[in-house]
Order: structure tokens, then C-alpha cells, then sequence
């Protein structure tokens, strides 16, 4: 149910679920955090995420959950939780490729990767709020992605939002024709890619780190892991490529 395909330094992972509309069962999360996992120890460079059908996935599959008690759903929204900190913490440019309707874990998933764009036909909700389970833990990154007046027109009323609004509200990078989804999401992809490898990997991993604290703690995070970085093979390739005026050779 999960494709792994590797082109160059790109992996492609694709939910392959469309009869289910890509629904994140126990088994098909488990997949997906299988490959995560794998691609993350690889050297690739990025990651796109993608999903066959008309739907990029509907949130959890509600069978499974309604055949769980508590317990079980609560393992089952701890292995939904691992998933996405897999996504973020790993170290390579994650991007996701929405080319349909995203909503509740779905939209989680999306507001999960670094990056994302989407088919100008797609469409992201957290449906929870017009119906009987509100969508608690979908709304965690995608209130780091858009305002608070924002996420709470989301998660109250579960009206789905285009993919236009999208970008205007900063949950996704990029809305374009179904046909250019694939040319957009590869550029996007290529130009985060650039540069060193290891120099972005501790990057992203520190963006995350201060993203949500208060102001003098994100300094005091970025300014120390800056001073320790500037003295990696990496900062003085790009230091010295500068000053001498040629292209920079990247060690890893």
C-alpha cells in the first residue's frame, strides 16, 4: 500500500490506498513510518510525498479506530504522532505532493513536511468540528503553519478550503494546475535541496527546535548551534568558495 521508488538523490513516497482514499489504518501508518524510517538513515537528498487516487488521504481510517477501545485508539494516534515527528525530524527536505482533498490526519501530514504543494484543485479540512470527533491532534501542526483565527475557522466549522486559501493562510507553499503538479513540486524540491547536505540537516532540525518559543529562547538555540556550525567543513567550503570566487565543492 506504500510505493518506494528512488530517482538520483530524490525518494518518492507514495500511499497507494486509493479504494480507502488513502485512509491512515494502523497497517498503512505503519508502512509509511517503515519507509520514512529506512529513507532517512539513506543518502538522499529529499523526500516527496504522494498518494495515488483522487484523494491524498481522508485522516484516519474510521474502521479501524471504531473496532479500538480507548487504549487502542490511543496506540493508535501515539504511532500517528511518531510518524509525523519522523517527518520533521528527518534530515532530509521533505515536500509534500497534494494532488486531492487532504483532511483531518491528512492535512496533518501535509502541515507535517517541510514543504508542499498542490494541485489548484485540491482541498484541505479538519472535518471533526462539524461532526461527532474533533480533529484535536490534526490541528497541532497546522496550527504551526497558519494564524490562530485561521485554524479555528478550520477546526470549528470543517469546512474544507481551497487549495488558493491554502497558500494564502501558509499551510501550503504552492497551488498550480494538476498537470504542472509534477514540474512545480520537483523545482521547489531541487532549489531546497541545494548546498550542503549536513549543513541543512542540523538547519532544519534547529528551525523546528525554536519555531515555537519565545523569541529570546529561539535566539539563544540558533545563536549556539550557529557558532558550532560555523566551524564545520561545510560552513568553511562555503566561506572560502566565496572568497575565492569559484564553485563551492561540498565534503558530504
Amino acid at each position: 500500500m506504500v510505493d518506494v521508488s528512488r530517482d538520483g538523490s530524490v525518494v518518492r513516497i507514495t500511499m497507494n490506498r486509493a479504494a480507502k482514499r488513502n485512509a491512515l489504518s494502523a497497517e498503512h501508518l505503519t508502512e509509511l513510518l517503515d519507509a520514512f524510517r529506512e529513507v532517512r538513515t539513506s543518502d538522499a537528498a529529499g523526500i516527496v510525498l504522494a498518494a495515488e487516487g483522487p484523494v491524498f488521504s481522508a485522516g484516519h481510517d474510521f474502521a479501524d479506530v471504531h473496532a479500538r477501545d480507548e487504549e487502542g485508539v490511543r496506540l493508535l494516534l501515539e504511532l500517528c504522532t511518531v510518524l509525523m515527528k519522523t517527518i520533521q525530524s528527518a534530515p532530509q527536505v521533505v515536500i509534500a505532493r497534494v494532488q486531492g482533498l487532504a483532511t483531518a490526519a491528512g492535512c496533518q501530514l501535509v502541515a507535517s513536511c517541510d514543504l508542499a504543494v498542490a494541485a489548484d484543485t485540491a482541498g484541505f479540512s479538519l472535518p471533526g468540528g462539524k461532526a461527532g470527533w474533533f480533529c484535536h491532534t490534526p490541528a497541532v501542526p497546522v496550527a504551526r503553519s497558519i494564524g490562530r483565527k485561521r485554524l479555528m475557522e478550520l477546526v470549528l466549522t470543517g469546512d474544507v478550503i481551497d487549495a488558493a486559501t491554502a497558500v494564502e493562510w501558509g499551510l501550503i507553499n504552492r497551488a498550480v494546475p494538476l498537470d504542472e503538479l509534477d514540474a512545480a513540486t520537483d523545482d521547489l524540491l531541487a532549489r531546497a535541496t541545494r548546498g550542503s547536505r549536513a549543513s541543512k540537516a542540523i538547519g532544519k532540525r534547529t528551525v523546528y527546535a525554536q519555531l515555537d518559543r519565545p523569541e529570546i529562547d529561539g535566539y539563544e538555540i540558533a545563536l549556539s548551534v550557529m557558532a558550532e556550525t560555523s566551524q564545520s567543513p561545510s560552513a568553511k567550503e562555503g566561506r572560502a568558495s566565496f572568497l575565492e570566487k569559484r564553485p563551492p565543492v561540498w565534503p558530504d
